[in-house]
């Protein structure tokens, strides 16, 4: 009787067991959510970008369907929208000029303007073409040469001077008479006039020259002319190995200037003035700066007048200076302080008006004031418990200000935003009553804006509206999805926790496979990324696909942001200064609260991914909640901040550099290593330097720990092409062994 029982049980648990196998049908259903399989080809018009006419005529868009993609117009005259021409009679234009077969529905067109009455032009594989609406003829149009001087010189507004440098000093020259004249006098190499600083400025090969830079700022009035001073003199390098190449058998040496956290070598670089008139520099007291943290000039029409906008090492004081050139006078309008960090600090000039608006977090809320260039005195012209996002469009002469807020409406989400106008007197105006999250491009005139609005769960629409009263004019898109929600697909559920101070609402997503089964018990996967500069929650429609291939595979994927990011009080992003180790306690409850909540969510099968901040998050979840988080892969990730660019951890972990650095390394953690982790870097990576993966990995062998290491030798900090997919391919089956415990399949195809 206890044998057949048991062997009755063997075989359901053995029949249970090959029934939840993955098969390839499994990783066909998941290829089929990848984006090159699904934008525009099985769901449509999820986010649709408008182009407008230079004339201010109108706007041309595409519209994306079964059948294919529709080149569509609309005139303002009227509103309506029609087809911007003939696609069969431009295909058949096309194929007759190209040679070859062109399909009317699947056209890649771009820059497309018109010309003149019934004439357009377009760009099509690279060349540009003129079409006749009414004859349908095509002709190509002949590219004009660009000459490389235009790189390295530049001509004054007003016609009569070009700028240029010649052995690293600044020149100018009369386009009358020839004549040239030197403004600087003192540059040597490395220390060089009008150049810049490239970030992605790749030195090949040993005692190699940087890319040559040219860069100079003419006033308004063509008087002046501005550049920096860049110097190199003391500033130290990081460097790759660029193994990729097949025809080279040594590897490439790759360097870049760059700073770390706390370094005083770096690239320092500090404004200057010339006088055109009098050929002589007007001295300044702006300071030099680090080249991140280096002044901005905005030259404003009146002559020898400007803004300089410059942050302190630090990022605790910004700074934006009024400078009269010819009066000799610098005046503070802002001086924005912080004892944590100023980020995003932003600031636009209305000269006619003699005002400055800025955004402030000085309230504890982003909001936006006003300064008198004259009285220095500054205006709140917003005020309430709410964040703004970006002011997207800015009318001096009517003194309206647009700008994107999110949280206002204290029944919507706090991550949907919405678009407001403000004028000077601070009455606020509501342009985008939906409840949902608004993502706004305005057109250059300012009398139209487009808005495509949706959540996570409610598909895009697309509409176009007024500006001066948000009316709706014109109805452009809507997003179809019937493809997908026909074999079973459900948009993301977002759900709702209490933060780690016990009184935040801190929100989240998940996503589900389409054959999800409420009797099973999923894995959860955290899909991380905790920097502080921005936010994770699916806020939109077109972000509702962001998982689901990888839910596809038998897993339940969740996206949350903790106390520390971005978007919300000054108070909540505070909770990540200095402390960016402890961003993911609030992901830790929320798998938790998940579990909790729902019998399907596995909390003893819990993996966590990330890229760049988000790799770094992964190393930190393996490493300091161990007895959580059981399966990682990191890729391309900032594993120690003190190897990492200078700018982005001093804003958020501080400066000078302190022993917090050392606590939340993930290096200096390897020892708590106790799941599976895999560290993934490109080999040429100029973004995140690969050598904090390769020490982590040194670590980690001195530890004693077991751990995977895959290293993309052509890869820069994005991965591309083949590489892309043989990642996504890794890591899915990197989760499917090692947090389902079943045997992965390596041999499926991507389309």
């Amino acid at each position: 009787m206890n044998k057949v029982y048991y062997a009755l049980l063997l075989l359901m648990l053995s029949t249970q067991l090959q029934a939840q196998k993955l098969t390839h049908e499994d990783y066909k259903r998941a290829v089929s959510f990848m984006p090159d399989n699904l934008n525009n080809k099985t769901v449509f018009n999820l986010h649709t970008d408008v182009q407008w006419f230079k004339d201010n005529s109108g706007i041309w868009f595409v519209e994306h369907g079964k059948t294919g993609k529709t080149y569509q117009s609309m005139a303002f005259k009227n509103y309506r929208v029609t087809p911007l021409f003939d696609h069969h009679k431009v295909a058949q234009a096309l194929s007759k000029v190209t040679q070859k077969e062109v399909d009317g529905n699947q056209m890649e067109l771009s820059n497309i303007e018109r010309t003149k009455a019934d004439h357009l032009s377009f760009n099509f594989e690279s060349k540009t073409y003129l079409l006749d609406l009414k004859t349908y003829q095509i002709q190509l149009e002949k590219a004009e040469k660009k000459e490389d001087n235009d790189l390295f010189e530049t001509k004054s507004p007003d016609g009569k001077w070009i700028a240029y440098s010649k052995d690293y000093n600044l020149f100018i020259k009369s386009t009358t008479t020839d004549q040239e004249y030197q403004l600087s006098q003192d540059g040597v190499k490395d220390y060089e006039y009008a150049t810049y600083y490239g970030w992605y400025d790749i030195i090949e090969g040993e005692n190699a020259e940087r890319p040559k830079r040219f860069k100079v700022n003419w006033s308004k009035d063509s008087k002046w002319i501005s550049s920096d001073v860049v110097d190199f003199r003391t500033a130290e390098k990081m460097y790759l190995l660029d193994h990729s190449i097949d025809t080279l058998y040594r590897s490439k040496l790759l360097s870049y200037y760059r700073g770390s956290p706390g370094d005083t070598t770096m690239v320092h670089v500090k404004p200057v003035f010339f006088n055109v008139e009098s050929k002589k520099e007007v001295k300044t007291s702006l300071p030099k700066g680090t080249h991140i943290n280096s002044v901005a000039v905005e030259w404003l029409e009146k002559s020898g007048q400007l803004l300089a906008g410059y942050s302190e090492r630090g990022y605790k004081k910004e700074i934006l200076t009024l400078v009269d050139l010819n009066a000799l006078t610098e005046e503070v309008l802002i001086e924005e302080t912080s004892e944590t960090n100023i980020d995003n600090f932003w600031f636009r000039s209305f000269e006619k008006k003699q005002k400055v608006i800025f955004l402030s977090e000085r309230s504890g809320w982003r909001q936006l004031y006003m300064v008198d260039n004259e009285t220095k005195v500054v205006t709140p012209l917003t005020n309430g418990d709410y964040y703004i996002n970006s002011v997207v469009h800015t009318d001096e002469d009517s003194e309206d200000i647009y700008f994107l807020a999110s949280g206002k409406d204290a029944n919507m989400n706090p991550y949907h935003e919405q678009l407001y106008k403000v004028n000077f007197k601070g009455t606020i105006k509501l342009l985008t009553p939906e409840n949902a999250h608004h993502s706004i491009a305005f057109a250059e005139d300012g009398k139209h804006f487009v808005d495509n609005y949706s959540t996570v769960n409610s598909p895009t629409v697309t509409v176009l509206r007024a500006a001066k009263t948000g009316k709706v004019v014109a109805k452009l898109t809507s997003a179809n999805v019937s493809n997908v929600v026909g074999k079973g697909w459900k948009a993301p559920e977002p759900f709702q926790l209490i933060g780690k101070d016990g009184k935040t609402t801190i929100y989240g997503a998940i996503w589900k496979p389409t054959n999800f089964d409420a009797t099973k018990s999923y894995p959860i996967i955290d899909h991380s990324y905790t920097g502080p500069h921005t936010q994770v929650f699916p806020k939109s429609f077109n972000t509702a696909f962001a998982n689901q291939s990888l839910a596809e595979l038998g897993f339940i994927v969740m996206m949350v942001d903790g106390l520390g990011s971005s978007g919300r009080s000054k108070e909540f992003h505070n909770h990540s200064y200095k402390n960016m180790g402890n961003n993911l306690e609030d992901h830790v409850l929320a798998i938790q609260q998940l579990g909790e909540t729902f019998s399907w969510v596995d909390t003893n099968r819990v993996g966590i991914f990330g890229h760049s901040a988000g790799g770094y998050d992964t190393g930190r979840a393996m490493l300091a909640f161990p007895e959580v988080y059981k399966v990682g892969v990191a890729s391309s990730a900032d594993h120690d901040f003190r190897m990492e660019k200078a700018w982005w951890p001093e804003m958020y972990q501080g400066w000078p550099v302190d022993s917090t650095y050392h606590e939340v390394s993930n290096i200096t953690n390897a020892k708590n290593l106790q799941g599976k982790l895999l560290l993934v870097h490109g080999g040429i990576d100029e973004n995140v330097n690969p050598s904090a993966t390769f020490k982590l990995a040194e670590a980690l062998v001195n530890a004693d720990k077991d751990f995977d290491l895959l290293i993309f030798p052509s890869q820069r900090h994005g991965y591309q092409g083949k590489v892309r997919n043989y990642f996504t391919k890794k890591r899915w089956n990197y989760f499917v062994e090692h947090l389902k415990g079943e045997e992965p399949i390596w041999d499926f195809k991507w389309e």
